[in-house]
């Protein structure tokens, strides 16, 4: 076994730790480099997210039937609401919505919970006159026994309050819909002021399970 004198040992020591001691610089701007990495690449989809989520809320922009128009409103656009309000199918689960252009093409729009109701859409909106085309863009939701859950409890939660109850609960088609896809709630629809618009929002939220609420309502003359 070869042995060294204990001034080598040292000497080796000493020329040992500077590696050392760079081994670890290095290992440590190795890791801050991977944090940067990391923490660049989050702000870029959280970036990207929000973009989609934006381009997303502003693609499904709609007018809604069951909402009043205003006084300029044409004739066709009249007759289009008409006739999505009469449909037999249509009711608080659902999000029916149309834009037209000045030549009478209409996109139709929204989420319903019936494939029926999608088609039914479609083909009494080509019977009006003056309709040149329709693109029907209606999502059917999915089938989901959670989602009929949370939409039974939203709905018992909203139309069960008192104040809301009396004055949107006994209309033929009530004002306030509840859209749910995957345990995510979407509120649609007209109410008479603010304060019916944060108390339909706080009892979305207060059903279990629910995931998140988007408070779409808008109020009367805004």
């Amino acid at each position: 076994m070869t042995t060294y004198p204990l001034r080598t040992l040292c000497h080796i020591g000493k020329w040992n730790a500077p590696f050392e001691t760079g081994r670890e610089n290095y290992w440590k701007q190795e890791k801050m480099k991977s944090i940067h990495t990391l923490v660049i690449a989050g702000i870029l989809l959280a970036s990207c997210t929000s973009f989609a989520l934006a381009a997303d809320k502003k693609a499904t922009k709609h007018t809604d039937p069951y909402v009043g128009g205003p006084a300029t409103e044409d004739k066709l656009s009249r007759e289009i609401r008409h006739n999505l309000v009469m449909l037999p199918y249509f009711g608080v689960f659902d999000d029916l919505g149309f834009t037209v252009d000045q030549e009478g093409h209409v996109t139709l729009v929204g989420e319903v919970t019936r494939p029926t109701l999608k088609s039914d859409a479609e083909n009494t909106v080509k019977r009006i006159e003056g309709v040149q085309s329709v693109v029907n863009q209606i999502e059917v939701l999915p089938l989901s026994g959670n989602d009929d859950r949370i939409r039974r409890a939203v709905y018992q939660a909203i139309y069960g309050d008192a104040a809301l109850s009396t004055r949107y609960g006994f209309r033929a088609l009530p004002s306030i819909h509840i859209i749910v896809k995957n345990g995510n709630v979407r509120l649609e629809g007209l109410v008479a002021n603010e304060g019916d618009r944060t108390i339909a929002n706080l009892r979305a939220n207060g059903v279990p399970g629910v995931f998140s609420v988007e408070n779409q309502l808008q109020v009367e003359g805004k």
